[in-house]
């Protein structure tokens, strides 16, 4: 009998073991699928290459397949802004920056477009999943020669995805995109402000001259890809402030000794007081596309210190940005750069993250705090929408200034209020009253204001 009934707790023991396996695999299972449906879900949930039906034409990709890959650059005996002492001798160190190269792509047969990045965000303990064409280390398209190239620069703080919707648009144009994520100013590594003040108008020197080298490095994959004589920069906040710098706005005496700046006078370098300021600067950019830059309700320029500006430049802004400042900010350094051809692009009622940031990743959104999704986000303004009208003129300006592309002023030189112009058109030809934004369609431009200033006008 004992030996019966052990034999019967046994085979008991073992099926319910079998049956308790075979439920946790299937809980497991069931457990894996709602990760993947998640993850699937974020995936496509943040995706950088979302066109709108109400997007205006050229924000639509490019013929160009696109290939992408991350490289790490290290600009050798830069002064180390943190470790300098006042009054003491400049620490020197060797600076790496990260950066992301969008590229025209030649796909294997049976390839196809589409990819994946792993994004840290405003809130450094998420990491977010972005989705769009680009394919990782893909070939690189060297048929049609040297193509453009194009820098992207974030805010303080940021990182090099966060206009990844441009880098990848613009490289499915026939463009070469970088985009930096600069030291001391990323989501995960912020340090003191100092930092960003002193390297940002270099950081993006540098990388233009290391872009260039690449291409003349018939060991890289760069190799005959980009022509660096013909480069525009794109600034977003920060990067807009270095950018509009490196366009010949040399900082104000009065701000080089201020609290906010590094010590010892650092900033002297990128001055206007500084006779070797001009002489500093990189004669291959062609054409700025500054987005919100910050720096003029700061007291970084003067009115004169903006007339160093020469090279044509797009400003873009939104009339509610409390940061960089819009009629005392943004507006008055488009109307101070006196001596360049310049446009300047409204989103009414649009704070601080009109048209640059990517939209926001549900990782942030899903979490318990939502920490950081204002970073992302406009209390007016849906981020698709933005960016597909960011990348509409971005295209525009940079096919007219970089490839010469005239063309492209029909869609730039326009009836300056998008809520004021009219939409005449029947059964597909325009009326003799017609004068809306090229590429729009009716009722799309609301909300949009384009100015243009030549050189002498202010």
């Amino acid at each position: 009998m004992t030996i019966t009934m052990t034999r019967f707790y046994l085979s008991h023991r073992k099926t319910a073991f079998s049956l308790m396996a075979v439920t946790a695999v299937k809980f497991l299972t069931f457990v894996g699928v709602l990760i993947m449906s998640s993850v699937t879900s974020n995936v496509q949930a943040n995706r950088i290459d979302t066109i709108r039906p109400d997007a205006p034409s050229l924000a639509a990709y490019g013929d160009h397949d696109i290939g992408v890959r991350t490289l790490t650059l290290v600009d050798p005996g830069r002064v180390d802004v943190l470790n300098t002492q006042r009054g003491a001798q400049a620490a020197i160190y060797d600076r790496s920056l990260t950066v992301e190269v969008w590229y025209p792509a030649l796909l294997a047969s049976g390839q196809l477009r589409g990819g994946e990045y792993r994004a840290i965000t405003r809130n450094p303990e998420i990491i977010a999943t972005l989705a769009g064409q680009a394919v990782r280390d893909a070939a690189p398209d060297k048929r049609k020669g040297a193509f453009p190239l194009v820098v992207i620069s974030h805010g303080y703080p940021g990182n090099r995805y966060l206009m990844s919707h441009l880098g990848e648009n613009l490289a499915s144009k026939g463009f070469v995109v970088v985009s930096i994520d600069h030291a001391d100013s990323t989501y995960d590594d912020m340090q003191a402000f100092s930092s960003t003040l002193y390297n940002r108008p270099l950081d993006q020197r540098f990388v233009i001259e290391s872009m260039a080298q690449l291409s003349s490095d018939t060991r890289s994959f760069l190799a005959g890809m980009l022509n660096a004589n013909n480069t525009g920069v794109v600034g977003y906040s920060m990067g807009g402030y270095g950018l509009v710098n490196n366009l010949g706005g040399g900082y104000s005496d009065a701000v080089v000794p201020s609290p906010m700046a590094p010590p010892n006078d650092l900033l002297a370098l990128h001055g206007t007081g500084n006779p070797e300021f001009k002489d500093n600067l990189d004669s291959r950019i062609k054409a700025g596309f500054a987005i919100a830059p910050w720096g003029m309700g700061q007291g970084v320029w003067r009115e004169q210190d903006l007339a160093g500006i020469e090279v044509p430049t797009f400003y873009l802004a939104g009339d509610a940005d409390t940061v960089s400042g819009y009629e005392n900010g943004v507006r008055a350094i488009y109307q101070a750069a006196v001596n360049s051809d310049r446009y300047l692009l409204t989103y009414k009622n649009a704070g601080h993250n009109a048209g640059a940031p990517n939209p926001l990743p549900r990782e942030i959104l899903d979490s318990a705090t939502g920490e950081g999704a204002d970073h992302y986000t406009d209390p007016v303004w849906d981020n698709v929408r933005m960016n597909n009208v960011m990348d509409h003129f971005a295209t525009a300006y940079f096919n007219y200034h970089l490839k010469g592309d005239a063309s492209m002023l029909e869609f730039l030189d326009v009836y300056p209020d998008g809520a004021e112009a009219t939409y005449s058109v029947k059964d597909g030809v325009p009326g003799e009253a017609h004068n809306y934004w090229p590429g729009f369609e009716e009722g799309s431009a609301v909300g949009l204001k384009l100015e243009k200033l030549e050189r002498g006008q202010r």
